[in-house]
């Protein structure tokens, strides 16, 4: 890289932390909320399965959305250096962090005195909510309006209520 280029991956700048994106947190989101779905339509199960099937799914999909990013266009464009591994790690992170608050609802979920079907409510429901957080974080992130930064929450509102109409229609 000269130095007087010193972009690099999605513009950033080098030696400057970019903001986190953080449409991977809505993608995320949507993941946990369709894990809940797939693991309440099989019956009883422990919650700690459920826990776990929320976190190490959004582990996986985080590595593959990682490869992805490194090995798609992105090695026709620049090499590939712990630097530039580092920085699709942390760019795909959301994905991730969108599963903890639906795990850890599951998992306070006795608390609370829900069973099962209740921790799965709960679980979704935080699922919906992070989903529709999210977008408006990365919608405001981009520089968006209000009235857009609202468009896009009632638009993930929406996909999350066709999520939990699958639940409903997969239960009956």
């Amino acid at each position: 890289m000269s130095t007087t280029d010193h972009t690099t991956v999605r513009g950033t700048h080098a030696g400057r932390r970019a903001p986190a994106d953080c449409t991977g947190g809505v993608y995320g989101s949507m993941l946990a909320a369709s894990v809940v779905i797939g693991a309440g339509t099989l019956g009883s199960f422990p919650r700690l399965e459920l826990v776990l099937l929320l976190l190490l799914t959004g582990l996986a999909f985080w590595a593959a959305h990682v490869h992805a990013q490194l090995f798609g266009s992105r090695l026709a464009k620049e090499a590939l250096d712990r630097h530039v591994v580092f920085h699709a790690c942390r760019e795909e992170w959301p994905i991730v962090k969108a599963a903890v608050p639906p795990a850890l609802a599951v998992a306070v979920s006795p608390l609370l005195g829900l069973d099962v079907q209740g921790a799965l409510w709960l679980a979704l429901s935080v699922a919906v909510a992070g989903q529709v957080g999210w977008a408006m974080a990365a919608a405001r992130r981009a520089g968006a309006s209000w009235r857009l930064v609202a468009a896009t929450a009632t638009v993930n509102l929406l996909l999350g209520l066709l999520i939990i109409s699958f639940k409903v229609f997969l239960k009956h």
